[in-house]
């Protein structure tokens, strides 16, 4: 049998995590040894024991045999939860092509230089007596500062460090004085940042409905089988979808194990945790990108120590440390912010389900629009499918109207608002109810172009064109390149400049325009760029201080506001424009997701959606709120095309700043594929240049494949890494892998 080694990390830290040992296995551990394992070995010169993990096994010496040590023994003591994110990496590594070390600072909840928070207490340590006769001596010899500290400490025999060395006027060299005396000591304890502190909420319990209790006890009944699949819930907007989770993790509690919910949005975290504060209290947590390092890796160890059961973020909240994991709920499971952007490039859907697999715990997903290839799933029984058809309470579904724009335009309006629609928001102010203004655009205008020749103002850097701001500049959304605003084409020299005005700055200034007095919010990238802006802009707006709220996509997802009976959708078909062969789907989830905003409470609700396509099936199915039409008519676009779930898809993406070693190095990738693979049934496209083909003077081109059988991409995949790895030409190229394009 041929040695093998492995590769160990013997510290999970940010600095550490990519500095591996190789140690040998030796022939009695090979059986049992696998990627995460937790072993002890020999280190250092003076063979100290530690433990590390394993995260890699190859039959490859790095360095001399010779010199290579034996791995002493295997941890038996159960299975650490680091073993399974460290198997989970592994996973991610193969199935969505990054190294291991890239899988590993992804899922591992490493700790990042941030200084621990610890509480400290000054504790008295003399008896009362003999604190009181040194007081007596302090007062003779007037040390007045250490007389105030005694003083204190014989009143209240602890007192908070920070508040006594600041009201007492004490300096730590005093306290450590005293201390070495052995007058009192100071008390530190570690102590964990909270990052929803002083979060006030009311206690509530919702009653099921019969159609909630329904869905619920068919859930918990796929869960007494022996291979429980996955459930997807598909619940219209309203339905009730959050308390059929909390009682779902009610019973998850009662066994003693921990759950992670998923959400699409850092907008929604506030919401969402206050909903299960109030069913759950003080195991609720929440993870996100807003929070410090040290808030961020708090969380994570409370859970891991216990003191937290449930947490609560965006895909990233998938690797809680939990170490008795038993649910993983993801809401509005179709959204695309669960796929990483950066390599790798995980599925936060799909890596929920292979972590499930491996710590045997549930999945449980929701939507009103599940995303095609879940829906299918649940149609031929991959998937649990359970159905919520109608509201809670059984309150109606706003009623929907779609205003033709190209008709707006012939009766002379070229205002944003269509006439429809803006009698209808000034019947809603005359009634003191709120509306939401949605549209799927950022700044102030969009691209700025000559009205005479058709130039556009381009980034210099960057294949695409800039944005006019209010501040007077021209900015490129992909590297921030300014300039100040063109007064005169640079084509032509022609004075008629003038933006595609459809920008959310653009929209407030209109609505307080037409509407003197309306008390307006916005909610966008740009006035959500501090850590509280999300929670503090939706509080006011439920608390009523606002008659209407002005957004881009983060408004329309998932938010309750009972108060709110008019949506109006503004450009609704322009996310129909981009070169995705999903446009159809996003943009009908969007509707969807929109209209449901409206009439949550006791008020009926009523969406208005304004587009130049009113004849497309996306709309037409969004305004009547059908998602069974939608799916029937896009499954069949799917099939038709070989696109998911007909076929599994995966893209080669290759980056470089020289745009012909790009292109040579491309092609290359293809040929090898076509040279390994000879078979008709696999489907290449490109390589061709990305939608942005540059960005900070980065070229950008991409190779679709396409096959029915994922795996057989994965296998290719990891075949083209090698080739890639072993062929010096594409050192000066990134080349990245994505499966859910």
């Amino acid at each position: 049998m041929s040695r093998l080694y492995a590769d160990i990390i013997v510290d999970i830290s940010q600095e550490k995590l990519d500095k591996t040992f190789q140690y040998e296995i030796p022939e009695q551990l090979a059986e049992r040894a696998g990627i995460g394992t937790k072993v002890r070995i020999p280190f250092g010169n003076g063979s100290r024991e530690l433990t590390g993990y394993i995260i890699g096994i190859s039959e490859e010496a790095k360095i001399d045999p010779q010199r290579i040590k034996p791995i002493k023994a295997l941890e038996e003591q159960g299975i650490p939860i680091e073993s399974h994110l460290i198997q989970l990496a592994a996973w991610i590594a193969r199935n969505y092509g990054s190294t291991m070390n890239q899988a590993l600072k992804t899922v591992l909840p490493v700790k990042e230089k941030a200084a621990e928070k610890e509480k400290r207490q000054i504790c008295l340590k003399l008896s009362r007596e003999e604190a009181a006769q040194l007081a007596e001596e302090y007062e003779r010899k007037h040390y007045t500062a250490k007389l105030r500290l005694l003083e204190a400490l014989l009143e209240e025999e602890t007192l908070d460090y920070t508040k006594t060395v600041k009201e007492q006027k004490i300096s730590a060299a005093l306290l450590r004085g005293m201390e070495e005396k052995g007058i009192l000591t100071v008390r530190r304890q570690r102590c964990y940042r909270n990052p929803f502190e002083g979060l006030q909420v009311q206690r509530t319990v919702f009653q099921l409905s019969p159609a909630q209790r329904a869905v619920t006890e068919e859930i918990f009944r796929e869960w007494q089988q022996e291979h429980p699949r996955p459930c997807l819930i598909r619940g219209v907007t309203g339905s009730g979808k959050t308390q059929v989770y909390m009682e779902l993790i009610d019973q998850v509690l009662k066994q003693g194990r921990q759950v992670i919910v998923l959400i699409p949005e850092i907008a929604l975290t506030y919401q969402n945790v206050s909903r299960f504060y109030s069913r759950f209290g003080d195991c609720v947590s929440l993870i996100n990108s807003r929070l410090s390092q040290g808030e961020r890796y708090d969380q994570f160890e409370r859970a891991k120590k216990g003191e937290v059961s449930i947490v609560i973020g965006p895909r990233s909240a998938l690797f809680t440390p939990f170490p008795n994991l038993g649910l993983i709920l993801i809401d509005e499971e179709h959204e695309d912010s669960y796929k990483s952007e950066k390599t790798p490039c995980y599925h936060a859907r799909e890596t929920a389900l292979e972590r499930a697999r491996m710590e045997d715990a549930f999945v449980v997903m929701g939507s009103a629009s599940p995303s095609v290839e879940s829906y299918y799933k649940g149609k031929n029984g991959t998937y649990k499918l359970l159905q919520l058809e109608s509201r809670y309470e059984e309150r109606a579904l706003p009623a929907v109207s779609i205003v033709d724009l190209r008709e707006e335009m012939k009766t002379g309006n070229r205002s944003i608002f269509s006439s429809s629609l803006t009698e209808k928001i000034r019947q809603r102010l005359g009634k003191k109810e709120q509306v939401i203004l949605f549209l799927n655009r950022r700044g102030y205008s969009g691209f700025v172009s000559c009205r005479s020749c058709g130039h556009v103002m381009k980034c210099p850097h960057c294949d695409v064109s800039l944005t006019a701001h209010r501040n007077g500049k021209l900015i490129c959304h992909y590297c921030g390149y300014e300039t100040p605003q063109v007064q005169a084409c640079p084509s032509c020299g022609s004075p008629y400049i003038g933006g595609f005005k459809a920008g959310t700055q653009q929209i407030e200034t209109l609505v307080q325009k037409s509407f003197p007095g309306v008390r307006v919010l916005r909610m966008d990238a740009d006035t959500t760029r501090r850590k509280d802006d999300h929670e503090k802009i939706l509080t006011a707006f439920a608390e009523g201080e606002a008659d209407i709220l002005i957004g881009t996509q983060m408004i329309v997802k998932g938010h309750d506001f009972p108060n709110v009976t008019l949506v109006g959708i503004l450009a609704a078909d322009l996310s129909l424009f981009s070169e995705d062969y999903r446009a159809a789907e996003k943009t009908f989830q969007l509707l969807l997701q929109a209209e449901g905003r409206a009439g949550r409470g006791e008020k009926p609700g009523e969406a208005v959606i304004q587009t130049y396509r009113p004849d497309h099936y996306s709309i037409q199915t969004a305004a009547s709120q059908d998602y069974e039409a939608f799916y029937e008519a896009e499954i069949g676009y799917r099939m038709l095309m070989d696109y998911p779930p007909a076929a599994a898809m995966a893209a080669v993406r290759g980056t470089c700043r020289d745009p012909e070693l790009l292109e040579k190095g491309m092609e290359y990738c293809r040929r090898y594929v076509e040279s390994i693979y000879k078979k008709g049934d696999l489907i290449l496209i490109g390589p061709a240049p990305e939608p942005v083909s540059r960005i900070q003077d980065v070229y950008r081109m991409v190779i679709y494949m396409r096959h029915p059988d994922r795996e057989l991409l994965v296998r290719i995949k990891n075949s083209l890494e090698r080739y890639i790895a072993v062929n010096s030409g594409f050192q000066k190229m990134t080349i990245q892998f994505d499966f859910n394009v």
